[in-house]
């Protein structure tokens, strides 16, 4: 739930004024599968104990999505207007406002830019298991991740291009807004490794200035920070930030007076309801920014644990791992799946699947999170539809802080390479997805396909949660438990 006190972008406040994150999340689904799930529509407006129930409903969004083309654009414009329409933004008076209406603070954002003073580095390094790859070493790990069925072999073909062109990594004329600038999965310290020019947007908290100024002055690139009226004479690091969540207005007149090509890039997150509240303001702040530009490139991390179609390669491959398990791995499946009532180690795709639906949902991430995680991915859509350069990949399952924080998902991701998942190390993570980026920004966002789900599907790195013999929530339990005793071993 979130409380009256807050300002700025917030939930809707009902009759007796609270504000349900839930009813919101059944509403905006709902909204989204009307046009093209109309029962669909009913039976997630009609779900009664959300907090659980939104696996399924979150599966048939992408379900209803497959009909067609326009069926999955469908889903995102429903979706997307919902969630703009429902939300609202609380003044310091205490009025409310429609997100269009966000009221303006009169506050100017000014700007510092820091060099950094280090040299460029002008070739793919990518940490790996304590090992600095490059070039060759860089193609064979790609390989062998393609044939675990660890990444997609798409993946492998961005990276070999990014290799060749190493010039790319730069991103020459263009303007990197990093929304999150301190995120442990967001792409700031390659990027000034490279000598690429960042706006870093995040709260103004010193301890995350310190961190971003720290990158940008050892990197090769520029940071442009934002910094509010009254705070000369103090310290960049206390200057720094801005709240989004109160701030759409201001940010968006900043962001577009930047020169060359604007990349926004979303890598914001917070915890519970905050990180639906943020996708929004993220969201409201993208369409204001593409309508007072017509450069605006796109930028997205997609989360793995969340439901995608997938081509029908990744179901053959899981389907011959399912049928070729040892004797030892049928004799212990079986009775697991009786005691379990088929719970436990199911088969991942129905054999011949085209494309088949991998659902990674991870129920401790919650609902907010999914409908955060599918803002963007409908943003995506919708703006690729639109014509617009658009980088939106799958990045891999990573020991970053927020995941490791909860006990059951640290310990289920030390146990999943027990079932064909690698889990990445962050700096691995990091550099990968950046180097997607700057691929995707220098080919107007890589192959262009004919429905969205294969957008979606192109340059996907899930770790091997796509490939795995078992459908990952049936094998999720299992994972922990693994991981549980590795731990205490």
């Amino acid at each position: 739930m979130a409380t009256d006190e807050q300002q700025g972008l917030v939930f809707p406040a009902d009759g007796e004024g609270r504000r349900s994150t839930s009813s919101v999340g059944r509403s905006v689904v709902a909204d989204a599968l009307r046009s093209v799930d109309p029962t669909g529509a009913r039976a997630a407006e009609q779900a009664t104990g959300w907090r659980t129930d939104y696996l399924v409903h979150f599966r048939r969004l992408v379900e209803a999505g497959l009909a067609s083309p326009e069926a999955a654009v469908s889903v995102a414009e429903g979706g997307l207007a919902s969630a703009h329409d429902r939300m609202r933004v609380l003044d310091e008076d205490g009025g409310e406002h429609g997100l269009a209406k966000w009221p303006e603070t009169g506050r100017e954002i000014e700007q510092v830019e820091v060099r950094g003073v280090g040299e460029p580095v002008r070739e793919l390094v990518l940490p790996y298991h304590g090992e600095r790859l490059r070039d060759g070493g860089i193609r064979k790990r790609m390989a062998a991740w393609v044939e675990a069925g660890v990444v997609e072999p798409s993946v492998a073909e961005a990276i070999d291009l990014v290799l060749d062109n190493p010039d790319w990594l730069r991103l020459e004329a263009h303007t990197v807004a990093v929304l999150g600038a301190g995120a442990e999965m967001g792409p700031l310290p390659s990027l000034m490794r490279w000598g690429a020019r960042v706006a870093a947007v995040d709260l103004a908290r010193p301890q995350i200035w310190q961190k971003v100024l720290t990158v940008a002055k050892e990197g090769a690139g520029s940071l442009v920070v934002p910094t509010l009226p009254q705070t000369e004479g103090l310290e960049l690091d206390k200057a720094a930030g801005v709240d989004l969540l109160a701030g759409v207005p201001d940010v968006e007149r900043w962001l577009r007076a930047q020169p060359g090509t604007l990349v926004l890039g979303n890598y914001v997150y917070a915890d519970g309801a905050t990180n639906t509240r943020v996708s929004v303001a993220v969201d409201e702040l993208t369409v204001r920014l593409r309508d007072n530009r017509n450069d605006v490139a796109l930028a997205f991390l997609a989360t793995p644990t969340d439901v995608f179609a997938v081509p029908a390669d990744a179901v053959d491959q899981a389907t011959r791992g399912y049928e070729g398990r040892s004797v030892r791995s049928k004799a212990l499946g079986r009775p697991l799946r009786t005691l379990s009532g088929g719970r436990l180690l199911r088969r991942n795709y129905v054999a011949g699947s085209d494309p088949g639906i991998n659902d990674s949902l991870v129920p401790q991430q919650g609902p907010n999170y999914a409908l955060a995680k599918r803002l963007q991915r409908w943003r995506a859509t919708v703006a690729r539809h639109e014509g617009a350069t658009v980088s939106m990949n799958v990045a891999p399952p990573t020991r970053t802080r927020s995941v490791v924080k909860n006990r059951a998902l640290a310990a289920a991701y030390a146990g999943a390479h027990r079932f064909g998942v690698e889990v990445f190390e962050p700096a691995t993570s990091n550099v990968l997805m950046a180097a997607l980026l700057v691929h995707d920004l220098h080919t107007g966002g890589g192959p262009q396909h004919e429905h969205p789900w294969q957008d979606e599907a192109y340059a996907a790195a899930h770790g091997g949660l796509w490939r795995t013999p078992y459908a990952p929530r049936s094998a999720l339990g299992l994972a922990a438990l693994l991981g549980y005793g590795a731990a205490r071993g």
